[in-house]
């Protein structure tokens, strides 16, 4: 009898112990369980913050490319207006001789505005800026290049002005640029069609005389 009794109550206490570890293993796997959920949520929030942070970073990087495409469309607008404008090329030129005398080698529409080199006739450099529109000196600098030599020497002889050979390629079309090719002793001239097409030119530094640039022929 004592020995039944025994059993009973070994039993009894397995069964207890045996439900109380299951018990709490039920109840470990219940915490990892949330953890884990706990955790891949987090994960989720990480990734969502990520991927908005991506999109106002293309956001940005799209409203930097609309930013560039605007002032390249500025400055191509600005030169448009500049070429249709009151002044021409010889006129700029002129224009900066009378503010800084010398003699001019260069003559460009650059970024809404006539920027003219001329040499000095201390042999330095400067750059002349003249509005397109009414003429007027905006500034002027010096210019780093010391290649007067190579200039004078180009403009030995010569009988023909960078305003003349400006005025001559503008039976070509409105010129945009002239400047001095040291190199082939003769003035390149650059003119832009009313259609916007542009053609190259080269004027003799003698005779005026206006030939289309070989290069530019070549590529026709």
């Amino acid at each position: 009898m004592k020995r039944n009794i025994v059993i009973a109550v070994v039993t009894a206490a397995a069964l207890v112990g045996g439900g109380t570890a299951t018990a709490l293993a039920v109840s470990g796997d219940d915490d990892r369980g949330a953890s884990v959920a706990r955790a891949e949520a987090r994960a989720g929030d990480d990734d969502g913050r990520d991927d908005d942070r991506d999109d106002r970073n293309e956001d940005r990087d799209d409203r930097d490319d609309r930013g560039e495409d605007r002032s390249d469309d500025r400055g191509d607008d600005r030169d448009e207006r500049a070429v249709s404008g009151d002044v021409t090329a010889a006129e700029a030129l002129a224009a900066a001789l009378k503010h800084t005398p010398g003699t001019a080698v260069a003559a460009e529409l650059d970024d809404g505005a006539w920027e003219v080199d001329v040499l000095g006739d201390d042999d330095g450099r400067h750059s002349v800026r003249v509005d397109p529109g009414s003429g007027k000196v905006l500034g002027a600098s010096a210019d780093d290049e010391d290649d007067a030599r190579e200039v004078r020497a180009a403009l030995k002889g010569s009988s023909v002005t960078a305003g003349e050979a400006a005025r001559a390629a503008a039976g070509k079309g409105v010129v945009t640029s002239v400047e001095l090719d040291d190199d082939d002793r003769g003035w390149e001239a650059e003119t832009r069609a009313s259609g916007g097409g542009e053609r190259d030119w080269r004027v003799d530094l003698g005779s005026g005389k206006v030939t289309a640039d070989r290069d530019d022929s070549d590529d026709d």
